[in-house]
């Protein structure tokens, strides 16, 4: 017995990363899963190893949304959850920004969990409730350099799952939010090529050790589970503890507590 047994549900940016690690668990869990994503060969790989069903879609395209859910509904015999999961990021100075990059960062990664919710609400309704499960950011949470339109983007992330749980919850459909920290994904692996980068960003991690999509992932599918049956308009930060940290004092205050010393 899984904890999604006869559960049906749509994973957008399933092709790969974070993505495709919720898929598969999803699938261990027991579920049937609708595979989207804007590589359609990589959509199709991973459904095909999942016995999955595979779109090609833009997130931030409105209509060709609406399509893709009521095809996957239809596919699957009808919907009872969501992981708005399709992003895409960009790292430079506020002021380096063209309006037309600005404006993909959020088509994609806001508009685009907007566009989802939208789609899959009648579907969810039909099956007398379910989950939907956004996924932000720490970003979003504690914005860093360089990722301006992002973390705005993911913050708008946050407060757009608490509008829904509010909106949806009388009818059965919980709405709640991840937001990883620094994950290991193909999009990140720049940063493992260089020992002191990772030597820095585990020592400032309370668990010691960068993230993986698998951490993620066990998370999504707890959430739409009936273990959080009564969890609606939450945000769990997946991030080994990277955001409680005080970069003015915490370096202080662990060598007062005999913390072993750390670089930086």
């Amino acid at each position: 017995m899984g904890l999604l047994d006869g559960q049906r549900v749509v994973v957008t940016g399933g092709g790969s990363g974070i993505g495709e690690a919720i898929a598969r668990r999803m699938v261990a869990e027991g579920a049937r899963v609708a595979v989207l994503d804007v590589d359609g060969a990589a959509a199709q790989r991973v459904a095909r190893e999942l016995d999955g069903v595979a779109v090609e879609v833009d997130v931030a395209d409105t209509d060709a949304m609406q399509d893709a859910l009521v095809d996957t509904a239809r596919e699957l015999g009808g919907l009872t959850g969501l992981v708005n999961n399709a992003g895409i990021g960009s790292l430079k100075a506020l002021h380096q920004y063209a309006e037309a990059e600005w404006e993909r960062l959020i088509a994609v990664n806001l508009k685009g969990a907007f566009n989802g919710i939208r789609a899959v609400v009648p579907h969810l309704r039909a099956s007398g409730g379910g989950s939907i499960v956004n996924v932000a950011s720490v970003s979003g949470v504690r914005p860093t350099r360089g990722e301006a339109p992002y973390a705005a983007a993911k913050a708008g992330v946050i407060a757009l799952t608490r509008s829904a749980a509010l909106e949806y919850g009388p009818e059965g459909i919980r709405v709640n939010c991840v937001s990883p920290g620094f994950i290991r994904t193909h999009l990140t692996e720049f940063a493992f090529s260089n020992p002191a980068w990772i030597e820095t960003l585990e020592s400032r991690t309370p668990l010691r050790r960068a993230g993986t999509a698998e951490d993620v992932a066990k998370v999504v599918a707890f959430l739409c589970s009936d273990l959080a049956g009564y969890v609606t308009g939450q945000n769990l930060l997946v991030d080994g503890g990277s955001i409680l940290p005080s970069a003015q004092v915490d370096h202080l205050l662990g060598e007062l507590l005999g913390d072993p010393p750390r670089e930086g």
